[in-house]
């Protein structure tokens, strides 16, 4: 089978988060089952226009700021020159709307989440008007095809939007290889970790005002933040005004060994997003047998079990969440039991599982087109 996928950045690509980590490790697994899987994206410094990159065809194009308006003619020159099976729209802050311009072949629609109005926390106004609306197009030019979500929540909200549920089908994300608890390795003194991409609609400022309760309550605690990110030099400052300099280091972006570490030797993981898709972050903390506490927030409340694998606290509440991450650090037995949890929950997603889901679904996509 011949498989066009279209997404905003590859892997490579160094603004890539969750998104691209789902399209990489699903695509690169169907692509090695024998199946000719091209990725058409936006091109950034320094990288080729084409490449092979664990078995996919990457054809990049455009940059990142007017990769949308080149995606149309590049599609169609695509479809004519290579002739698809199928074309994936992986929809990731601004769709294609592919659907206008792609007619004699299927479509499957790879939707993580609508960002809505956390859009506004993280754009600047004319941007996130731009992405607002294009959102609020999506159940209008897309209303008729089959999409791939990753948690219950977006499913939820693109029920609420009128995509029929009958039309969406729920594929988890997984962790990377490599991730494993190792008990042996927990620092020995209170460690907190936030990482991923330091994004302002991410809210990582409501864990470091929870971190000034945490280190009043236990001192010797320290919070690390692992990643980079428009918004980190604004979470500096903040930690500086809030005089938390001895309790937070920030490490900017590290590599997966180095993560790896990090997250065994934490005794609590902290995501506070407003939104997201589910909660990779999360996923692979429980992996490394570290607990998370995380805003109860679409994606996050799919990723988290509230009590067992850690807790969830209302958004923004940073009384609560201070609270939760005193108990995990205070209470040996607790963070045992969550750890223990987060485990056995983290076990039971694979990329395999969710890439040969995927692979199913296409084909069925294909195979109802060719009736």
């Amino acid at each position: 089978m011949k498989i066009l996928v279209i997404n905003w950045q590859d892997r490579k690509n160094p603004l890539s988060g969750g998104a691209e980590t789902h399209l990489h490790e699903i695509f690169s697994r169907i692509a090695r089952w024998g199946n000719e899987v091209t990725l058409l994206c936006s091109s950034f410094n320094n990288v080729p226009k084409r490449e092979v990159v664990d078995n996919i065809n990457i054809v990049r194009i455009g940059e990142r700021y007017n990769f949308n308006f080149y995606v149309p003619s590049a599609t169609q020159y695509l479809l004519k020159k290579n002739n698809y099976d199928i074309v994936i729209d992986d929809i990731n802050k601004i769709p294609f709307f592919t659907p206008i311009y792609v007619k004699k072949k299927p479509i499957l629609v790879i939707l993580h989440h609508f960002f809505g109005h956390s859009i506004y926390r993280e754009a600047i106004l004319p941007s996130a008007l731009y992405v607002n609306f294009a959102e609020r197009l999506v159940p209008f030019i897309y209303k008729k095809k089959v999409f791939a979500v990753a948690s219950k929540s977006t499913r939820d909200e693109l029920v609420k939007k009128g995509i029929p549920n009958e039309n969406i089908h729920t594929i988890y994300n997984a962790v990377l290889q490599g991730l494993k608890p190792d008990f042996a390795k927990k620092s020995s003194t209170p460690l907190i970790m936030i990482y991923g991409r330091i994004k302002k609609y991410k809210c990582p400022d409501i864990c470091l005002h929870a971190m000034k309760i945490v280190s009043s309550q236990v001192p010797e605690a320290k919070l690390v933040v692992a990643g980079g990110g428009n918004y980190l030099p604004a979470l500096i400052e903040l930690s500086k005004k809030l005089g938390l300099e001895e309790n937070v280091e920030f490490l900017g972006f590290v590599p997966e060994e180095k993560k790896r570490k990090l997250l065994q030797s934490a005794w609590v993981v902290v995501n506070t997003s407003l939104k997201e898709g589910w909660g990779i972050t999360v996923i692979e903390a429980n992996t490394c047998g570290t607990p998370v506490v995380a805003s109860d927030s679409p994606g996050l409340r799919d990723s988290v079990i509230d009590g067992e694998t850690g807790f969830l606290v209302k958004h923004g509440n940073i009384e609560n969440l201070a609270d939760k991450i005193i108990q995990i650090l205070r209470d040996k037995r607790l963070q045992d039991t969550l750890s223990r949890n987060a485990v056995k929950w983290a076990s039971k997603f694979s990329w395999d599982d969710s890439a040969q889901k995927m692979l199913r679904l296409i084909q069925s996509i294909v195979e109802k087109k060719n009736i």
